[in-house]
C-alpha cells in the first residue's frame, strides 16, 4: 500500500522531510486557526476579525512552542485565536462548533491529500525502483502529500486532548459544572510548561514494549489512532477504484 511505502522511508532528520515539514506546518496551523475565527464569526464573534486572526498569513497564527511540537514529533497547536463566548448566539453549542472546527479542517486537509495520492497512485502508476527524474518527482510528490496528511491527523488529535488550552479541553469544559470548570481552566497556565517538559522527556531513553522514551506513554496512543486513521482514510478513497 501506499502508506506502506512512505512510513518505511519517512526519516524525520532528512534535509528533504524538514523541508516539505515547514510549508506544511505553516499551511495546516494557519488553516487550523482560521477555521476557529470563521466558525466563530458565524456564529456571532467577531473578535477573530476584529484582531486580524482571519487572515492565511501565517505568521499571525504561530506558537513557538506549538510549531516546535509538530516539527519535532508531529504534534502541536499554534496560538489560539482570540474569541468572546458572550457573543454567541447558542453558548454551549457555538463553543463546541467553534472548538471542533479547527481539529475538523486538519482532518479534511488529510482526506484530501489522501485523495490525491490514491489518484496519482492509480492514474500515474509510476515505478519508484527506477531512476529516471519523472519518477523521482513523482515521488517526491507522494512523499510531500504523505506527510501532510500524517501531520494533519496528528494535529487534529493532538488538539483534541482535553488538556487546556487544547480544543478538546473547550469542549470538556462545556459539559463540567461551572466552578469545577472553572478551576479546570486554569491549567492552561502550566500546560506551556507541560509540554516542555514532554519534548525534553523525549530524549530519555525507556525501551520498554513499544515505549522508547518517557514521553512516548503520552504520545504513542496518539501515534497509533494517527496511523489507524490514515489506514482508514485510505481504505475509504480506494472503494471507488
Amino acid at each position: 500500500m501506499i502508506i506502506s511505502s512512505f512510513s518505511n522511508g519517512f526519516n524525520k532528520g532528512s534535509l528533504i522531510s524538514l523541508l516539505m515539514l515547514v510549508p506544511i506546518v505553516l499551511i495546516s496551523l494557519t488553516f487550523h486557526e482560521v477555521a476557529h475565527g470563521y466558525v466563530a464569526y458565524l456564529c456571532g464573534d467577531k473578535t477573530a476579525r476584529n484582531f486580524g486572526r482571519l487572515t492565511l498569513n501565517p505568521i499571525k497564527h504561530l506558537d513557538l512552542v506549538g510549531t516546535l511540537m509538530m516539527l519535532i514529533i508531529g504534534f502541536g497547536w499554534a496560538k489560539p485565536v482570540p474569541i468572546n463566548p458572550r457573543n454567541f448566539k447558542n453558548f454551549k453549542r457555538d463553543l463546541v462548533l467553534v472548538s471542533i472546527a479547527g481539529p475538523l479542517s486538519n482532518f479534511v486537509l488529510a482526506f484530501i491529500a489522501v485523495i490525491l495520492l490514491v489518484l496519482f497512485n492509480n492514474l500515474l502508476n509510476i515505478n519508484f525502483t527506477s531512476a529516471t527524474t519523472s519518477s523521482q518527482i513523482i515521488f517526491l510528490i507522494y512523499y510531500f502529500f504523505s506527510l501532510f496528511a500524517t501531520l494533519n491527523i496528528g494535529l487534529g488529535l493532538f488538539n483534541l486532548i482535553p488538556i487546556p488550552p487544547l480544543d478538546g479541553s473547550r469542549i470538556l469544559s462545556v459539559l463540567l459544572p461551572a466552578r469545577l470548570s472553572i478551576a479546570y481552566n486554569k491549567i492552561e497556565d502550566y500546560t506551556r510548561y507541560i509540554f516542555l517538559g514532554l519534548i525534553l522527556l523525549s530524549y530519555i531513553p525507556f525501551n520498554i514494549g513499544p515505549f522508547n522514551s518517557v514521553s512516548d506513554l503520552v504520545f504513542y496512543p496518539l501515534e497509533w489512532a494517527r496511523e489507524g486513521i490514515l489506514e482508514f482514510m485510505f481504505y475509504i478513497v480506494s472503494i471507488p477504484f
